[in-house]
């Protein structure tokens, strides 16, 4: 999740930072009754269930005609864009790592990675990751208090996110059917978007061209012809605004091409209203998802004052999951709208998210 750095979101940030500023009380979940979830009170896996439904699994392999697969994860590298300071490092430890060893001489290679795994590039939002700030403290998914949920260890260190751990998800992973809703060229189609233009821009006020509502989510539906959402059903959204790191691209691109991409991309972005994600809620769906590093409108959205409101709208009260930073080029280049999504976070016990390389059948 990536959290534009506006005085909401900065409040929003010390909460997690341990930092002193003020933040604003939610106490929505109390008022409206966010818990326990429709999956019960014990659940720790939340829209990931619906792949438990085999009527979900037929659905998602009946939408494939042209039998061709298409990857969506993108390249991890340290010159890959990141919010705030996370970062990926990957080094080989020993040239070789080991060896020579036996007749055959054989040699070895390892690799060490340091980073914030499961929230870095291609990443996935589990019910350990988002949580919201009450006038009672700050709960995450299904109503556990922060302070219960952390698994700690000697000193008190917190070692995991104990039953909002991401691999509860990835006991069921996902097998969905799902839409991907190709906004830029949407935009065009409503001559509000040049047709040399690639990507939404980046919101510079509110309700703003690159913010999507729930009204335009429906209408890239009927312009797409594609059968509405139904539960367990997977929607992801194409804006354009990762091409200047797509995997077709980033291999090729200097250093300092990357410099200019990391700043573009991190300045803000296109994406969701809430009122899209509310929209989603009520269809039930298993996961949101698209090509940014948040998925949501900022520095504007539908609304002033939110930080990121679909990740507490969706993922703290509804656990329907998101996933970030998704190469969706490929699939709009071939005009691809439905397809066969399958994936499974890593079984990182404890873990807030997870990276990933999603597969995509059609």
């Amino acid at each position: 999740m990536k959290v534009r750095i506006i005085a909401g979101a900065l409040a929003a940030l010390s909460i997690w930072a341990g930092g002193t500023m003020a933040a604003d009380v939610n106490d929505k979940p109390f008022e409206e009754g966010w818990w326990p979830s429709k999956w019960g009170a014990d659940d720790s896996a939340g829209s990931s269930n619906h792949t438990r439904n085999p009527a979900n699994v037929k659905r998602a392999l009946s939408v494939v005609k042209q039998f061709k697969v298409v990857t969506l994860g993108r390249v991890y590298h340290r010159e890959m864009p990141n919010f705030g300071v996370r970062g990926w490092n990957l080094s080989i430890p020993g040239t070789p790592t080991g060896g020579p060893f036996g007749k055959n001489g054989l040699v070895y290679h390892d690799e060490m990675v340091t980073a914030e795994i499961g929230q870095v590039g291609t990443q996935f939002d589990g019910p350990g990751h988002i949580g919201v700030h009450t006038s009672k403290g700050d709960f995450m998914y299904n109503g556990r208090p922060r302070d219960e949920v952390y698994e700690r260890g000697a000193g008190g260190r917190v070692l995991g996110m104990g039953k909002n751990g991401v691999e509860y998800v990835a006991e069921n992973g996902f097998v969905c059917r799902a839409v991907m809703l190709d906004a830029v060229a949407y935009r065009k189609s409503q001559g509000k978007l040049a047709a040399s233009e690639d990507k939404l821009p980046i919101p510079a006020k509110l309700n703003d061209i690159g913010v999507i509502t729930a009204d335009d989510i429906k209408a890239m539906f009927k312009l797409q012809r594609v059968a509405d959402l139904q539960a367990g059903d997977c929607v992801f959204m194409h804006t354009g605004h990762g091409n200047g790191w797509a995997n077709s691209v980033y291999k090729t691109l200097t250093s300092q091409q990357r410099a200019q991409v990391r700043g573009y991309v991190t300045s803000g972005e296109p994406g969701y209203g809430l009122s899209a994600c509310e929209y989603f809620g009520s269809r039930d769906i298993a996961l949101q998802g698209g090509d940014a590093s948040s998925n949501e409108a900022q520095p504007f959205g539908e609304e002033d004052g939110y930080a990121v409101p679909c990740h507490t709208a969706n993922q703290t009260r509804r656990g329907i999951w998101n996933i970030e930073n998704l190469d969706l080029k490929p699939l709009a280049d071939a005009k691809v709208y439905e397809f066969a999504f399958i994936w499974a976070p890593l079984r990182m016990v404890g873990a807030t998210g997870s990276p990933g390389n999603p597969i995509a059948i059609y």
